[in-house]
């Protein structure tokens, strides 16, 4: 039996230059972090040749062919696991439409346990490149790149997306007291509201070529945020992440809605520093950045909508259990 512990994300700013219309011109650049919720993924070989794949729904099938979950089934062909396997997904937050990344970390952590199932366990970043190839090239999703590195290497990075499709990752170290103090300044609230990325990202990138200029300034508040954070400014944040929303706006129709607006602005006035919602936007989560004392003020002022308590989480996706068979 293996069982993979691999976590969800939340990106600063800079979401966007890592799709291919932008990073292909001009390359992109995204800082962003692993968070303490995760995606498990559990491999365990059966008695008999069949595959049973358990997530929200259970699927049992004598053919990968046949399983109709495209992550799993993915993953399997990738990684060469044909046949008398069970693999079972659970998550901390709904596995779709949040805009926390899940589906990148899912990907990730099959192919963790997988290659591990095999006996052949791959570097976080071989991981990254491989979930990019099913999700991107494979199943054709108009996505980008940076969930799944974040999701395999972990912690608080800027990810260059090279025009030449190479992606060079780097933590931002900063000291430890910096790190608890940025981890206590940001809330998440659950909109309740969860939503396909897949049409505001078709959107978005038909739009780049109108955006252009917006897009560049989104790449450069990556430069800015990671020399901000090394010096020790995290308040810095607050108010890149307000800029770096009122610029995300203009990418797509869907990125917005007036009920999202509404209740971004009520945590403004309440104290929230700034903000955004997560992932491609529509709906999933909502990030603030807020001074602790204020804190409460921005709770009372969206009273309705779902906390989610998180913290930062250094690693990316792991192995908590490797109980293989010797052959």
């Amino acid at each position: 039996m293996i069982i993979t512990q691999t976590p969800l994300r939340i990106s600063f700013v800079g979401g966007g230059t890592d799709l291919p219309s932008f990073y292909r011109l001009e390359g992109g650049a995204v800082v962003s972090t692993t968070i303490d919720k995760y995606v498990y993924v559990i491999a365990k070989e059966r008695f008999d040749d069949q595959i049973r794949v358990g997530y929200t729904q259970t699927e049992i099938t004598g053919s990968i062919d046949e399983v109709k979950h495209d992550l799993v089934r993915e993953a399997l062909r990738k990684t060469g696991v044909n046949d008398g396997l069970e693999i079972v997904t659970v998550g901390d937050i709904p596995s779709e439409g949040t805009g926390l990344g899940s589906s990148s970390s899912v990907t990730v952590g099959l192919l963790n346990a997988l290659y591990q199932y095999r006996g052949e366990p791959k570097e976080p970043r071989t991981l990254a490149e491989l979930a990019c190839d099913i999700e991107i090239k494979v199943l054709g999703k108009p996505i980008g790149k940076q969930d799944q590195y974040i999701a395999a290497l972990g912690g608080l990075r800027k990810t260059v997306f090279h025009p030449d499709e190479e992606v060079s990752s780097e933590p931002i170290n900063i000291p430890e007291k910096t790190l608890r103090a940025l981890s206590r300044s940001l809330l998440l609230f659950y909109t309740g509201v969860t939503r396909s990325a897949d049409p505001i990202l078709k959107e978005q990138q038909a739009n780049t070529s109108r955006r252009m200029e917006t897009l560049r300034r989104m790449k450069e508040m990556a430069n800015e945020l990671e020399q901000e954070l090394i010096n020790g400014n995290i308040e810095a944040l607050g108010e890149m992440l307000h800029r770096g929303w009122c610029y995300k706006r203009e990418l797509a129709s869907g990125i917005t809605n007036p009920t999202i607006d509404e209740v971004y602005e009520a945590a403004r006035r309440g104290g929230a520093m700034g903000g955004k919602i997560t992932g491609a936007g529509g709906g999933g989560f909502l990030l603030l950045y807020a001074p602790v004392d204020l804190q409460e003020r921005v709770r009372r002022a969206i009273d309705g909508l779902r906390e989610v308590p998180f913290s930062l989480e250094r690693d990316g996706t792991k192995t908590l259990l490797n109980a293989r068979r010797p052959v």
